[in-house]
């Protein structure tokens, strides 16, 4: 079903509806866009830092320690 069929659909369903209840799903709606909209902000956040070069310094520096330095291993 296309996304418009869905959207006439579901107006056709809500007009049936008394109003509190359409104002239940006025509400869901938010909700879940709310949602979608974080997370697409999520994901371009995280582009922008894994493209960002402010921490490249950090593969430059040299290894301070390793396994021969631990007093206990586990």
């Amino acid at each position: 079903m296309t996304k418009k069929k869905l959207i006439d659909r579901t107006v056709k369903t809500l007009e049936k509806l008394p109003e509190d209840k359409v104002h239940e799903v006025a509400d869901y709606a938010d909700f879940v866009f709310k949602k979608y909209e974080e997370k697409i902000l999520q994901k371009g956040l995280e582009a922008l830092a894994s493209q960002s070069k402010s921490f490249e310094f950090l593969q430059d520096e040299e290894e301070l320690y390793d396994e021969n330095d631990l007093i206990e291993k586990y």
